[in-house]
């Protein structure tokens, strides 16, 4: 009895043990929610696995449970019956082995059909079959942060990726450093950058407005765990918006209060080297543009002037180990690293921030100003025609003048 007592509270532990881990995880990084075209393709991939892990445990437990009850040795049977062998029957080698087939072609098409469209980046195609402006991003993953410069549009951010909802958006990815691998379970799979100088491609397409949170899922250095960020998905009107407020940055806006132009003073001074603030090209640092939007400094820390204050003076060597901002060569008073601090909060560009894509608000656009050249072009095309024209026409009236000549002549 006491061995049972055992063996049941052993079991009893496992289970509650395998409940409670089972609820590890934060909710918003899950790829069991969701919320994009991507995800969901992954998700209905883990639905129709888990469903035929389930036939197969049914189909084998009722068969095993029957054997069981059916066959099993009774009080009066023989001790040395042996019961008739199958040892080579055709027809169960045949059936155990057509099975297992026809259900890996079940799970296997719907994959590589799934792994096709996820790798497509070809551009969209509209309702009159015209290809759609393409949105472009190139991502670079650097040692513990995330770079995003939107192709065209002369827009440069970090940490934070904005995107339109219901709106393909394709990336275009590589590393400075290491191997990283970008993931946005939400509504994304993950996609490997790497160092080589190849790019890998893939999409992104949010079918609501929210904050998307995303991590490195590739160990990439002690502070990998801590290398995340947050995929921002506003409406498209907003998106808009946001890029034409992002354009307008130069770096050389003067802040309010006397307090940050004496740190945007001292931060041109001692971080500008590291650090770009507008559309500048990807630096050794994070783009401080919208800096003052975030909710998060480095990711992960809670967003308030004490902690920029002690990341500033402490080179980040505590709240992420192993950055490169580490070896800064700067040397701040607290005083200093204060102002700094409160320009850094000051620099907010766009009235578009992650609080409207939880707002509800939806304002819809077709992102046609963001994309002018290829209006410009049809726009020179059309000049180019009608001036051709125009010499048609001209050429046509001076060989009917000449015609009208030559029968005067005659």
């Amino acid at each position: 009895m006491k061995g049972w007592m055992s063996k049941l509270k052993a079991i009893s532990a496992l289970i509650v043990l395998s409940l409670v881990l089972s609820g590890c995880g934060e909710p918003f990084l899950s790829a069991l929610q969701p919320k994009g075209e991507g995800s969901e393709m992954i998700f209905d991939l883990m639905i129709l696995s888990i469903v035929i892990m389930l036939f197969v445990f049914v189909v084998v437990m009722v068969i095993y449970t029957f054997v069981i009850i059916k066959y099993r040795r009774k009080k009066d049977d023989d001790p040395n019956f042996i019961p008739k062998q199958t040892e080579g029957n055709h027809a169960l080698e045949t059936l155990w082995t057509v099975i297992p087939i026809i259900l890996l072609i079940i799970l296997a098409v719907p994959t590589i059909q799934y792994t096709f469209a996820l790798a497509d980046t070809s551009p969209e195609v509209n309702e009159e079959g015209e290809e759609e402006d393409s949105l472009w991003i190139n991502v670079t993953g650097a040692q513990y942060w995330w770079h995003f410069e939107y192709e065209g549009l002369e827009v440069s951010t970090s940490q934070e990726l904005y995107i339109p909802t219901d709106r393909k958006v394709y990336l275009s990815m590589t590393s400075q450093d290491v191997i990283h691998s970008f993931w946005v379970p939400t509504i994304a799979g993950k996609m490997d950058v790497n160092p080589t100088g190849n790019t890998n491609e893939m999409t992104l397409l949010a079918k609501e407005e929210d904050v998307y949170w995303g991590k490195c899922a590739e160990l990439c250095g002690p502070s990998h765990s801590l290398m995340d960020f947050k995929v921002v998905a506003v409406s498209p009107g907003e998106f808009e918006q946001w890029v034409q407020d992002m354009q307008g940055v130069t770096g050389e806006e003067v802040p309010e209060s006397a307090t940050a132009q004496e740190g945007q003073q001292l931060f041109a001074d001692n971080c500008m080297t590291c650090h770009a603030i507008g559309a500048d090209p990807n630096k050794m640092g994070p783009n401080l543009t919208n800096f003052g939007d975030r909710t998060k400094l480095a990711g992960v820390e809670d967003y308030n002037k004490k902690n920029i204050v002690e990341w500033i003076q402490t080179k980040g060597k505590d709240m992420k180990p192993g950055n490169l901002m580490t070896s800064a060569p700067y040397e701040l008073s607290d005083e200093e690293a204060s102002k700094i601090a409160e320009y850094l909060m000051t620099l907010s560009p766009s009235d578009i921030t992650t609080e409207n894509a939880e707002d509800g608000v939806y304002k819809d656009s077709d992102l046609s100003s963001l994309f002018p050249e290829e209006e410009e072009e049809t726009e020179e095309e059309n000049g180019e025609n009608t001036e051709e024209q125009g010499n048609e026409e001209n050429t046509e009236q001076t060989n009917e003048e000449n015609n009208e000549e030559q029968t005067d002549d005659q």
